[in-house]
């Protein structure tokens, strides 16, 4: 049992393939079984479903996180059920179910006991309550609240710096900071962020997390107009991670990024390709916005039946953001139909689009987002008003 464990971790250093990972900790995990180890069972478990997520298989990673569960609760170290809870909101944020994963998320923060005790960070490699804080941000900004969404990526980067753990700080800082100021369209927060995981990266020899503040920093520089230097980095990163599975979040930047650098053919070939891996992989997380940028590269590439086609990406990335309770999509798809709509006839059908969508939101009207849809608002205003 403790052999296979150790030769499963041994293979993660040496780039051993899933399927050689799979079978060594489905093999520890036999053996705890048998001897009824609890403490080793809980070990394969998180294992078993640390690979499944990033290997993309989220209905099993989902299975995996519900079994830890289930053993969690006869184990005697409360900590257990908080990871339980963690996986299950991790699991349930990338399958796009944002309500779930806010409110399994937020049970580790509301029932976490501080303790002297940090045996957890050894076993499951980081801070509880920050890779809680940590995910808890972009859910947020997917539910609507770009504002709480901010604050909670903050509270993660500090509480991991309290923490004193490295590994910590660069999973708070990769995996919720970064993307959420992003998300945000925060550029002066996120230069911020990208720089810190820069350096914690370079100062600790840390060559994958160092590799996400590469694509992070691209996509900055895109945003901040620098297109050509910003598609250079962001491909710098994607290479240098070598397709590392966990590089999710630059299935979007990616044809983001081509999309405003006006690189259409290659962003339609990135978008294509990332909304296939998202439907194959039930990761549904991003899949609204997806298909809300392939609507928009479909409009410039101006061809036959371009705006029937983008039309109905934009619908389609309407309905996948409703089934997932994500506003911030749902803007954002409402904005581009707004758009389409407004050039093609009455200003009203324009209006019916959008107001409803921007008339839910109780926060962030200084964010990127909300100003875009507010300028449009005003604008078919006061044609339907001509």
């Amino acid at each position: 049992m403790k052999l296979y464990a150790a030769l499963a971790t041994s293979l993660i250093y040496i780039g051993a393939r899933p399927n050689k990972l799979e079978a060594a900790w489905a093999q520890s995990l036999e053996l705890a079984e048998r001897l009824d180890d609890t403490e080793y069972r809980l070990r394969a478990v998180w294992e078993l479903w640390t690979l499944n997520r990033v290997s993309r298989w989220h209905r099993a990673a989902l299975t995996q996180a519900q079994s830890f569960c289930a053993l969690a609760a006869n184990s005697a170290d409360p900590n257990h059920r908080l990871i339980g809870e963690r996986i299950l909101g991790v699991s349930y944020h990338y399958l796009g179910d944002q309500v779930r994963a806010r409110r399994h998320l937020q049970a580790v923060l509301d029932q976490h006991v501080d303790s002297a005790n940090q045996s957890h960070i050894v076993r499951f490699q980081v801070d509880l309550c920050v890779s809680a804080r940590t995910f808890l941000a972009p859910v947020i900004w997917l539910l609507g609240f770009p504002d709480q969404a901010m604050r909670a990526a903050e509270d993660a980067v500090e509480a991991a710096r309290v923490s004193n753990h490295v590994l910590s700080i660069c999973h708070a800082l990769v995996f919720g900071a970064c993307p959420t100021a992003l998300l945000a369209g925060d550029v002066a927060s996120g230069g911020h962020y990208v720089s810190t995981l820069t350096d914690y990266s370079t100062m600790h020899g840390l060559a994958r997390w160092h590799a996400y503040g590469c694509g992070y920093r691209g996509a900055l520089l895109i945003k901040r107009g620098d297109k050509a230097a910003g598609l250079q980095l962001l491909h710098a990163g994607s290479d240098e991670l070598g397709g590392f599975a966990t590089l999710r979040f630059m299935d979007f930047l990616m044809p983001e990024a081509l999309c405003l650098a006006g690189e259409i053919a290659e962003g339609l070939a990135a978008v294509d390709c990332a909304i296939t891996r998202s439907e194959q992989s039930e990761e549904l997380r991003l899949l609204a916005e997806l298909l809300r940028i392939k609507g928009e590269l479909l409009l410039l590439q101006r061809g036959p039946g371009a705006v029937a086609a983008a039309e109905d990406h934009f619908r389609q990335a309407l309905d996948w953001a409703r089934q997932q309770g994500a506003l911030s999509w749902e803007l954002r798809a409402a904005t581009s139909l707004a758009r389409l709509l407004r050039n093609r006839g009455p200003s009203v059908d324009a209006i019916a689009c959008l107001q409803p969508v921007y008339d839910r939101f109780t926060e962030g009207f200084g964010t990127a987002d909300l100003i875009a849809a507010k300028m449009l608002l005003d604008e078919l205003g006061h044609a339907h008003h001509d």
